[in-house]
């Protein structure tokens, strides 16, 4: 049942841009706000040490990923490199791109998905585990 509350229509699409990013202080710290009144799934995933995400696109959303541990490499499109801890990395519908963790260790990352999400929608392009 909570699925289907949360489920998102075919009918909207994924942002080209990525929504604005909003960060506030107050007294006891601050927070950083990614996503307003805005339907999206958020997932917190991780990377064991060594592990490679499939070489991958989707047609019908785009993906906001916040590092979460300075162990991983991000590649999107053409561009491979070690985020920052909180670096925010935009993946628009139909980029190309990849997580790994390559060293010794894992690592996590926020990922905050807009546009309509189907894990059918992904479309693996390598995959080091076979999966088609």
């Amino acid at each position: 049942m909570v699925r289907t509350l949360c489920a998102m229509s075919a009918s909207q699409a994924a942002p080209a841009a990525q929504p604005e990013t909003v960060t506030s202080q107050r007294p006891w710290g601050g927070f950083t706000q990614y996503c307003l009144n805005t339907r999206s799934t958020v997932k917190i995933i991780e990377v064991k040490a060594g592990g490679v995400l499939s070489l991958q696109r989707h047609a019908h959303r785009s993906e906001l990923w916040i590092a979460l541990d300075e162990t991983l490499e991000v590649q999107v499109d053409d561009r491979k490199w070690r985020p920052a801890r909180h670096e925010e990395i935009w993946i628009p519908a139909g980029a190309v791109h990849r997580l790994s963790a390559p060293g010794k260790s894992g690592g996590r990352i926020v990922e905050v998905a807009f546009g309509h999400f189907d894990e059918s929608d992904i479309e693996r392009l390598e995959d080091v585990y076979n999966r088609s």
